[in-house]
């Protein structure tokens, strides 16, 4: 990092943005193996908090590698790297009282834990919401082909097949797409949101 850069604050607090706004931002943070559902929750979550008058918007991990993350392959060092950037940009959208809700795999613990971080060390909420499936499920699923590519060695270094996903050991949300539709899942995160006040 550059040492010759100054932090500028706003003349904006936190606070008077959140009440002008009339809700406070935060991070929801999906992952789960590729087909597990983090992509199809999320859409269907932040239609219904946009109904909720309340602004969300998804951060989706296909859609931001066409643009943002462009440049990174799917290596672990390039994994790294698309969560981090993936934390600090969340961290904006919460900062500028947004929710924004993240689906990406995010297979490394560490990683999801330095987005945590990130939020927390800038008084900003994160709730991680594990999307779990069984392997043989999502293979099942597959509505790619990746993990038939995968299987026959013509995708390198994928996500329960031949690299790590490391499960969340203490998730806010905890969500077995196998034994839930979208609608229950919604249901169960909005209620969680609810509790705790961010909605």
């Amino acid at each position: 990092m550059a040492t010759n850069i100054t932090f500028h604050p706003g003349s904006v607090s936190a606070d008077e943005r959140s009440q002008m706004l009339g809700q406070k931002g935060l991070t929801i943070w999906f992952t789960g193996l590729s087909a597990s559902g983090k992509s199809t929750i999320a859409c269907a979550l932040e239609q219904h908090l946009l109904h909720l008058r309340r602004l969300a918007y998804r951060l989706d991990g296909d859609n931001i590698r066409f643009g943002l993350n462009k440049d990174l392959g799917f290596d672990e060092r390039s994994r790294n790297e698309n969560i981090r950037r993936i934390g600090e940009v969340s961290k904006l959208f919460a900062d500028a009282s947004a929710i924004a809700l993240t689906a990406f795999i995010s297979p490394y613990r560490a990683d999801r834990d330095l987005a945590r971080a990130l939020h927390e060390k800038a008084g900003l909420a994160f709730v991680e919401v594990f999307v779990d499936a069984p392997l043989h499920v999502v293979e099942q699923r597959d509505p790619k082909g990746l993990y038939k590519k995968a299987r026959a060695g013509e995708i390198k270094d994928f996500t329960g097949i031949s690299a790590p996903y490391e499960p969340p050991e203490n998730p806010e949300v905890h969500i077995k797409t196998a034994e839930c539709d979208v609608k229950e899942a919604v249901a169960r995160i909005t209620e969680y949101l609810t509790q705790k006040g961010f909605i």
